[in-house]
């Protein structure tokens, strides 16, 4: 097979047409130049969100509305208001052409199709046999699909207008009869007629499978589907297209003059990032391209000529640094103090136990003879039934928690003598007050627990001290992008 590269556009990117198509799809590209190249896109900024919930507020879509309501009008109205949204984005893209009317018997027939389901669906489960809950993942399954459908199915239909042999892959299972394929086995199907070297392919991000895309990976599939087409077609590098570079720091927080594009990495940065929600790429997609040996270049959608960020499975910075400093916020400590642990074999194990029976998202976790902290993400409501939980089954242990943020230095090698004793005396000069420091003999990370309010300026004291003003911030400035051999 030929060389060729797998591709992801992000949401946000998609949704800039005009801007993709110059600077990705096309740009200067002509005839042969086109093809060898595979296509995967998310759903149109927003729309995911509408139809399920919004990811970061946690507003009710569709799903939500649907799984709460006890009558259709709440969700029915909404999937209405989606409909209208997306025929709207047809119309930004298509204009007053034929391809319009195209694009929006498309989006009516998906868009009718899921309500008549869910209408059926909720007429079924008013009798007693049958029982709604057993049925959601299936509807949120069913709603993902709408909109990585519309976004792969425009981009193809407006490549064709333009001339491109782009072929819609619709890896949705819209209509399928009969037992889901395995993931493997519906993306093998897809592209066993696909001549990469003719064809561009433009393929739905969410991929209807026998495993539950949203079951494994909640919104993380499209980047899994990615992964997968990568490894399983043999390519020689994977591209994720963002509406940012890849950054030593946020620079909202800490100043466009002063973050630095990280230009190489691995992926264990890559995984630290996902575990401080600032996600390269998905962790199952970036443990299948590493075990394939496949390169991810990130690369931002509106600055093409920068080749971006190569990350690789093999690639330790020559001289050991902190390339990126964040964190996350909102995280709650969770505390279990009690005498009688010194000396129990597997004590934690009934916290982790009630932790994982309520769904929460344990970021790092450090323990000693008596206490127990995991700092987790997740609503106060699910922590304070955690801690009830917890008080139950440990009669004798004081549970507390209190909400901190974490702020992490991260590098491919953080064996930087006095690294620790830089970033704390950092922290103190700028009057952060330290509540605590994990740090691993890997010298990947190292994470500083801060209060809340703390946050920016805690970002800001360790990015000026490990990346802007560091002895090795010249050879970081050094370490450029190279091609993938």
């Amino acid at each position: 097979m030929a060389k060729h590269t797998v591709e992801k556009i992000g949401g946000t990117s998609i949704a800039d047409t005009d801007v993709v198509v110059k600077n990705v799809l096309i740009g200067d590209r002509q005839g042969d130049q086109l093809y060898n190249r595979a296509f995967v896109v998310s759903a149109y900024a927003g729309v995911t969100d509408d139809l399920l919930e919004h990811k970061k507020s946690g507003e009710p879509g569709v799903y939500a509305m649907f799984a709460g309501a006890d009558s259709e009008w709440a969700w029915g109205d909404a999937i209405t208001k989606v409909g209208e949204r997306m025929r709207a984005k047809n119309a930004q893209v298509f204009g007053d052409t034929a391809e319009l009317k195209t694009a929006d018997n498309f989006v009516r027939e998906r868009i009718e199709g899921v309500r008549s389901c869910l209408l059926d669906l909720h007429r079924l489960c008013s009798f007693g046999h049958f029982q709604l809950q057993e049925h959601l993942i299936t509807v949120r399954e069913m709603l993902s699909a709408l909109g990585e459908a519309q976004s792969a199915f425009n981009t193809a239909l407006l490549l064709q207008k333009k001339g491109v042999h782009a072929t819609f892959v619709d890896l949705t299972g819209w209509r399928d009869e009969g037992e889901a394929p395995s993931l493997d086995e519906r993306i093998g199907a897809a592209f066993a007629d696909i001549d990469l070297t003719t064809e561009l392919p433009i393929v739905t991000g969410y991929a209807h499978c026998r495993e539950g895309m949203l079951r494994l990976y909640d919104r993380g599939y499209t980047e899994v589907t990615f992964s997968r087409i990568a490894v399983l077609t043999e390519a020689s590098e994977a591209i994720i297209h963002k509406e940012f570079h890849l950054s030593s720091a946020d620079p909202k927080v800490v100043g466009e003059n002063a973050v630095r594009k990280i230009g190489r990495t691995n992926y264990d940065v890559a995984d630290q990032l996902s575990n401080m929600g600032m996600e390269a790429v998905h962790p199952r997609a970036a443990k299948g391209l590493r075990q394939a040996d496949i390169p991810l270049r990130v690369k931002n959608t509106f600055d093409p000529k920068d080749e971006g960020t190569v990350i690789r499975g093999d690639y330790v910075s020559d001289t050991p640094r902190a390339e990126i400093v964040t964190g996350i916020k909102g995280v709650f400590a969770l505390e279990v103090f009690d005498q009688d642990m010194v000396g129990v074999k597997g004590y934690d194990a009934g916290v982790l136990d009630a932790l994982a029976r309520h769904k929460v998202r344990i970021i790092s976790k450090v323990s000693n003879a008596n206490a127990i902290t995991h700092y987790v993400a997740a609503s106060m409501k699910l922590v304070r039934r955690v801690m009830a939980e917890l008080e139950t089954n440990f009669e004798g242990a004081a549970i507390s928690v209190r909400k901190v943020s974490i702020v992490t230095a991260i590098g491919s090698d953080l064996a930087v003598p006095g690294l620790t004793a830089t970033a704390v005396a950092a922290l103190a000069n700028a009057s952060v007050d330290l509540l605590g420091v994990q740090q691993m003999m890997r010298n990947v990370d190292i994470q500083f627990i801060v209060d809340e309010a703390d946050f920016d300026d805690a970002i800001r004291a360790l990015h000026a001290a490990l990346v802007e003003n560091s002895p090795v911030a010249a050879a970081a400035a050094a370490d450029k992008v190279s091609e993938p051999a």
